[in-house]
């Protein structure tokens, strides 16, 4: 006798297998420029660089891909709390804080764009890309309105990935890996 899955569960499976992000453990993220805005430098003053995720080896990074919105970047505040008490070896290891502008609430760019440039001037040992275009979030399969966060090891592949708001449990997960990634 066959078995068929109820008809609501068959579209859960394929409507989550479709906001799925393309990420995989072990494995580089998928390769993706930004050239519109692309990484902020700070050295006396503001300027953009094109920005390839392909340049991410080289030290342990946690990655936070964040829309353009005030309450996304609130969800993971959190792990940032923890990685600035955490107080790694900046040698072995730097934040990369991707934000997403494209994904703003509507008016909003100017705000994001100077929020970002600030928060750049603040923490001028951690990287920060301004994406105009969505080009990360739609090379990633990342989900709109939302927080995408990944630890790289410093080969650059996938050791931890998750969307969304992250658990406490979860927050101690990483700055364990990242202790033990830095050794």
């Amino acid at each position: 006798m066959k078995k068929f899955l109820p008809p609501l569960v068959m579209s859960l499976l394929f409507s989550h297998s479709t906001l799925a992000h393309n990420v995989q453990l072990n494995q580089p993220l998928p390769a993706i420029n930004v050239n519109n805005d692309g990484e902020i430098l700070f050295d006396n003053a503001i300027s953009y660089k094109n920005w390839h995720s392909t340049s991410l080896a080289g030290k342990v990074r946690v990655i936070q891909h964040i829309a353009g919105r005030s309450s996304v970047k609130e969800k993971n505040q959190a792990l940032i709390d923890a990685i600035k008490a955490a107080n790694f070896d900046r040698s072995k290891y730097q934040t990369t804080t991707i934000i997403n502008a494209d994904d703003a609430v509507i008016a909003t760019g100017p705000f994001v764009k100077s929020s970002a440039e600030d928060g750049k001037k603040q923490n001028p040992h951690s990287q920060v890309v301004l994406d105009q275009k969505s080009a990360v979030k739609n090379a990633w399969n990342l989900k709109e309105k939302e927080s995408f966060i990944a630890v790289l090891d410093k080969n650059g592949k996938v050791q931890f990935v998750a969307e969304g708001k992250l658990s406490p449990e979860q927050i101690q997960q990483i700055i364990k890996l990242v202790r033990h990634l830095t050794q």
